[in-house]
């Protein structure tokens, strides 16, 4: 008698591939679903490996057009960077693939959707959040917070022997000794002996982007046309060539950036279960997007409407890390970041060269910037003569400031 279906995120790889055995040796039925948002994968080979392992259905779905569009356009709108250096390449993806993976438990009726997310990081977070926002019935199996597995399965020897023991075909070659996770925003690597927040990064981890220093000694110039604060269109200046669907448009800034060595941070960062985690990160094409965004973004929007926004950008980054996307103040949010780009159009010009990203200029119909008006050649409609009054009334704090507290100071 079966005790239900569920539908589990499955990867291919080994923790997952035991983890759908595991389930049927549970009494489960499973459904094997696996998301395309860009890895370099065979999910041919992973459908054939997973009805091998006894899966009832597999799901092979191709997410990348509608990860682009509907999750990494609305956080280069918003500047989404958590703690100033993390573009959120992970974050963004688990509401897109978790989003899906519901509709699927939905449609074939399963009570259960399970995943192999760590009982340690911010991924069973993010997954089940969106679980339980878009399928509030829904139970979710999450094995590594189970004692009668993690205990089973203390270290990769063991998914190792089981594997063997159920004839699961494991990766000929060893594995990495570190943690990798990849999609079309970024990789992500951490865990092992990454752990060490002192210990260098292998010249060989980077799998995205070329090292900086070996990268071409000429640079590509590229002109990214936004509308609404999202690209529309990235022309290569040199070669007349340009891109102007999402996907294309992503997947080309990923190949210039990666060719030039962008996008590649080190750091420790704060998980939202409370503890800090050391992790490298690549992420080419956003790191060219983000500089660019936030020249135009500059150029085209109001002072003050701007520093409303830059808060609700990190607020946004936060919200996504933490796995909040389907949450009524995450909406609340998205809508205002989407009515501060209604005037973010035009065209910013910038180099790519030796892992950084250089902007050589812009142009907008709605630019804020009056040339006339900020030339120290010509007067323009400014009387110079007001700033006197300006300043007098900005120093009236500063003065009694110093007159009341600075006095009494002194006499201490």
């Amino acid at each position: 008698m079966s005790k239900g279906l569920v539908v589990l995120a499955y990867s291919g790889g080994l923790d997952t591939s035991c983890i759908l055995v595991w389930l049927k040796e549970q009494g489960y039925d499973v459904i094997a679903y696996l998301a395309n948002i860009g890895q370099k994968e065979d999910f041919d080979a992973a459908r054939k490996k997973a009805e091998k392992l006894g899966a009832k259905k597999v799901f092979v779905e191709d997410l990348r057009c509608e990860f682009v569009e509907e999750f990494i356009w609305p956080s280069v709108q918003a500047n989404g960077v958590y703690e100033d250096r993390y573009l959120l390449g992970t974050a963004l993806a688990r509401p897109c693939i978790a989003r899906r993976q519901v509709q699927i438990a939905q449609q074939e009726r399963a009570q259960f959707v399970s995943h192999g997310a760590t009982g340690k990081g911010n991924d069973q977070v993010r997954f089940e959040l969106t679980c339980y926002a878009l399928y509030p019935e829904v139970q979710i199996i999450a094995p590594w917070r189970i004692p009668q597995f993690y205990t089973r399965f203390r270290g990769r020897s063991d998914l190792m022997e089981y594997a063997e023991k159920h004839d699961i075909p494991v990766p000929v070659t060893p594995k990495a000794p570190w943690s990798m996770d990849a999609n079309l925003m970024h990789i992500s690597y951490e865990s092992g002996l990454l752990e060490n927040p002192k210990s260098h990064a292998p010249s060989d981890l980077y799998l995205m982007t070329n090292n900086p220093k070996d990268s071409p000694s000429e640079p590509d110039v590229l002109e990214i046309h936004f509308i609404k604060g999202v690209p529309v269109k990235v022309t290569h200046v040199k070669e007349g060539k340009s891109k102007d669907t999402p996907l294309e448009i992503f997947s080309y800034l990923n190949e210039i950036g990666g060719k030039h060595g962008v996008g590649r941070i080190d750091i420790v960062e704060n998980r939202f279960i409370g503890m800090k985690s050391r992790g490298i990160y690549e992420t080419p094409g956003g790191t060219i997007l983000l500089q660019a965004h936030l020249d135009i973004e500059t150029f085209t929007m109001d002072r003050e409407v701007r520093r409303i926004k830059q808060n609700l950008g990190i607020k946004f980054a936060e919200l996504i890390y933490n796995g909040f996307w389907y949450s009524p103040e995450c909406e609340f949010v998205r809508h205002c970041v989407e009515k501060s780009q209604e005037n973010v159009e035009g065209r910013v010009q910038l180099s790519v060269f030796k892992g950084q990203v250089y902007i050589l200029g812009r142009e907008s119909p709605k630019s804020l910037y009056n040339e006339e008006l900020v030339s120290m050649d010509v007067q323009g409609k400014y009387d110079p003569c007001d700033a006197t009054g300006f300043i007098k009334i900005n120093a009236v704090r500063l003065r009694e400031h110093n007159r009341l507290q600075g006095f009494a100071q002194k006499k201490l």
